[in-house]
């Protein structure tokens, strides 16, 4: 089952010819001793893509299941995080390789600036960090999270290396237009975090209608919604019917009129954001 679901999943090219699964597993918030048992399950159900970060402190756990499934390195895409207090030149390269110790990687497939962290304002001399792992061929991509694009214009406009994803948090009541267009205009390929807005959406009514018409879930709704809009999404749970659950989107579509409907549920604003606002936050 899990090779054949494997195969259903798309592949996204970053900027930088890389190939990322559309859907992919995150572990947030997932406690390390959860972890192993967590990843394991998703790895099982089909998923290859497993995103984590320094500061979810399961990076061991990640690492543990991998070592145990037995599939073949290059069929995983691994991603994981730089935490804000460890921004700057030395400390974002020392950073990068306690993370691969504790995933028991030689190389990661994404290494990504969690945030930008305004207050200290380290990330450009972090992203040169990145620029030089990458070339070193220890990360296959590098990229950004809850970056807006006044951040990712600085970056840019370094002249050297241009993200290959922006990671934001990113469902129907916070869609995020402006960074996504933005995105999409620079080659920036856009990763949903919280795709279901930490559960919130699931109650939604005209969620729980359309599912109810289509006979899918909320979740699965709202995870197609995200597919059939080209973004890559990366779901959390910890149960293993729900982690195959999220997984099992890829032999429907929905119609038009109901991709409209979700549309319509953005907040104004950002109101409907679940997380910290990128200009605010410094961890």
């Amino acid at each position: 089952m899990s090779a054949t679901q494997a195969t259903l999943v798309p592949r996204i090219t970053l900027n930088n010819g890389a190939l990322i699964p559309q859907l992919g597993f995150g572990v947030f918030q997932v406690p390390n001793v959860e972890t192993e048992a967590a990843v394991s399950a998703a790895l099982e159900a089909g998923y290859r893509s497993i995103d984590t970060a320094a500061i979810y402190g399961n990076e061991e756990g990640v690492g543990r299941a991998l070592a145990a499934s037995g599939i073949a390195r290059d069929e995983l895409f691994i991603t994981s995080k730089l935490w804000n207090s460890d921004q700057g030149t030395a400390t974002t390269a020392a950073a990068f390789e306690l993370s691969l110790e504790k995933l028991g990687l030689e190389a990661l497939d994404l290494y990504l600036i969690h945030w930008p962290a305004p207050a200290t304002d380290l990330y450009l001399e972090s992203w040169e960090a990145l620029e030089g792992i990458a070339a070193s061929g220890r990360s296959r991509a590098i990229g950004v999270s809850n970056f807006l694009p006044t951040q990712l214009e600085r970056i840019i406009a370094l002249g050297g290396t241009v993200p290959a994803v922006n990671q934001v948090e990113l469902h129907p009541a916070l869609q995020q237009a402006e960074t996504v267009a933005f995105n999409r205009a620079h080659g920036i390929a856009t990763e949903a975090w919280s795709p279901l807005a930490q559960g919130a959406m699931l109650s939604n009514p005209v969620i729980a209608r359309l599912a109810e018409e289509i006979g899918r879930t909320p979740a699965q709704v709202i995870l197609r919604w995200h597919l059939q809009q080209g973004r890559i999404v990366i779901p959390k749970s910890v149960t293993p019917a729900r982690i195959a659950e999220n997984l099992a989107v890829f032999d429907f579509e929905l119609p038009a009129a109901a991709l409209a409907e979700v549309d319509a549920l953005d907040v104004a604003a950002g109101a409907g954001r679940v997380g910290p606002h990128p200009a605010e936050f410094n961890g």
